[in-house]
């Protein structure tokens, strides 16, 4: 039985995990810029390796032997809001870092009086006079302390930066590190009408990192780490499979492994890992909903998040990408930049996006009774999706002011996309236990595809907001090109009419077309 295993739970550990080389690719220029002795910003989304990468730096640099380095982390201090107790706080996690990374001696050992306005500069000022090497200091989970910490933290490190510049008597290098960018550093403290003045402490920072996730190649690499040690293989299909729906994200790998290795096959490293295996993991990780996953989801609450969100809900542009709020959302791992649109930054993250949007809806629809009970559109093992379209024409025509106004008060206020939202939890209704919903949705597309499978048949449907005729027509094309993509014989266009100014028995219809020799079935809402 193999010693290590796939790391789901805090950061790798050599010998204990499998892992990569955390520094893959950015340690050439991560030490240079500490040997140029610049202040940097490092970020990335949760659980993506930052803490690994920064305990293997730590331990890199103090055993090439020119610097004293330390990790510290600032999490605990997040609690204290006010600079009085915040600053002490920080001088404490750094005490304590100190002395448990085996350093010198010696630090805030005389900060007895002095100011929080001055304690941390001061305190490191008068401890690296001591040391016999300059200092390195890796700061995580920076972006934890609260706007008048934080402010009060970085204008001391700019103090001591600019006062001892090109000396030892300060550190010589510094890494901010989280999930946030220097620039989400600066939107959290102050508007953009507000100023800090000229000595800014945000103009220290030279260079700033975002850590990318692993590739396919690299994910086959972690996985061939298992295969050596135990004999197990993963089967090619099974690699791209995974890599296909994590886009590489580091803990979503290790958790799709885990969930083959240690649950599906029980550690019988006789049986190979498949692609319905890798499936299977995926699914069991969708609906456990982990700890990593519900702090994701939870953001899907914050006015900034649900900026971009619900038009990439609903195919809809969203800000520029220059945004702040479009680039927090990046930065906090739910999107990505994909040629000319914005889309979720996995197919795992997108699944579990709309599942948590489409929860409450899908409660509603399962206590409306036998009138919406999924067997209603079953027939012959296959779903009747003309049955179930009319069924929807009917429960959105009964509940879409409800939905718009529940979506507006109690989830949060992602109203406009109520439409697309409770769409999804219907075909959700449907197929659980016996199928799956696989979503592509892409802000900028002015659309919402859908491939709904349920024991080997494929139902493709597309979902738009009626704009004009010409977009209809173009609607069309792009369904029946959907088609082929997926290998069906059929698809339907879902169209939702928002015109106030139109009744119900206008919007709702079902018109039957063949495009290119494909029936496309066009529903009205």
């Amino acid at each position: 039985m193999s010693k290590r295993y796939f790391n789901v739970a805090g950061p790798c550990v050599p010998g204990k995990h499998y892992m990569l080389d955390p520094l893959r690719g950015i340690g050439g220029e991560l030490m240079g810029l500490i040997d140029q002795g610049q202040y940097f910003v490092m970020h990335a989304s949760r659980q993506s390796g930052k803490t690994t990468l920064l305990l293997e730096l730590v331990d890199r640099i103090n055993a090439a032997g020119d610097y004293y380095a330390v990790y510290c982390s600032l999490e605990a201090v997040e609690v204290f809001t006010d600079p009085d107790k915040g600053i002490p706080a920080v001088v404490e996690r750094l005490r304590l870092a100190l002395r448990d990374g085996g350093m010198p001696d010696g630090f805030a050992a005389d900060s007895g009086g002095v100011g929080v306005t001055s304690l941390l500069r001061d305190s490191l000022t008068a401890y690296c006079k001591t040391l016999s090497k300059p200092l390195v200091i890796l700061f995580d989970e920076a972006d934890c302390l609260s706007n008048g910490t934080l402010i009060t933290f970085l204008r001391q490190l700019r103090d001591g930066y600019v006062s001892c510049r090109g000396s030892a008597q300060f550190v010589h290098s510094l890494a901010l590190v989280g999930m946030r960018n220097i620039r989400d550093y600066k939107a959290r403290i102050r508007p953009d009408s507000a100023t800090l003045g000229s000595s800014s402490p945000f103009n220290i920072v030279t260079e700033v990192f975002t850590l990318r996730n692993f590739t396919e190649t690299e994910v086959a690499e972690l996985y061939a780490q298992h295969t050596a040690e135990t004999g197990q293989v993963f089967e090619r299909q099974a690699v791209n499979y995974a890599f296909e729906r994590t886009q590489g994200q580091p803990w979503l790998v290790n958790a799709v492994a885990r969930e083959c290795v240690e649950k599906l096959t029980n550690r019988d490293y006789a049986v190979p890992i498949t692609q319905s295996m890798a499936e299977q993991a995926v699914h069991n990780i969708i609906l456990a909903r982990g700890t990593h996953v519900d702090s994701l989801l939870e953001r899907l609450k914050e006015s900034r998040v649900r900026k971009i969100i619900q038009p990439l809900i609903m195919g809809e542009e969203v800000a520029d990408r220059g945004d702040d709020d479009y680039m927090f959302t990046k930065d906090l791992g739910l999107i990505r930049d994909d040629r000319d649109h914005t889309e979720p930054a996995n197919p795992i993250y997108a699944e579990l996006i709309f599942r948590a949007l489409t929860q409450k809806a899908q409660e509603s629809i399962k206590n409306a009774g036998e009138k919406y009970a999924p067997p209603k559109y079953i027939k012959d093992g296959k779903i009747d999706m003309d049955i179930l379209m009319t069924g929807f024409q009917e429960y959105w025509r009964q509940n879409s002011e409800i939905w718009r106004k529940r979506y507006k008060e109690d989830i949060y206020e992602y109203d406009e996309a109520a439409a697309h939202l409770v769409m999804h939890a219907f075909l959700q209704r449907v197929v659980n236990g016996g199928g799956h919903v696989l979503r592509e949705a892409a802000a900028g597309t002015q659309r919402v595809d859908i491939v709904v499978e349920y024991y080997g048949n494929k139902y493709p449907v597309e979902l738009k907001i009626l704009q004009s005729e010409s977009s209809r027509s173009e609607s069309l094309s792009q369904i029946r090109g959907y088609i082929d993509k997926v290998g069906a014989d059929d698809g339907w266009l879902v169209i939702f009419d928002k015109d106030p100014g139109k009744s119900w028995d206008e919007k709702i219809f079902m018109k039957e077309e063949t495009v290119e020799g494909k029936r496309v079935t066009v529903v009205g809402c």
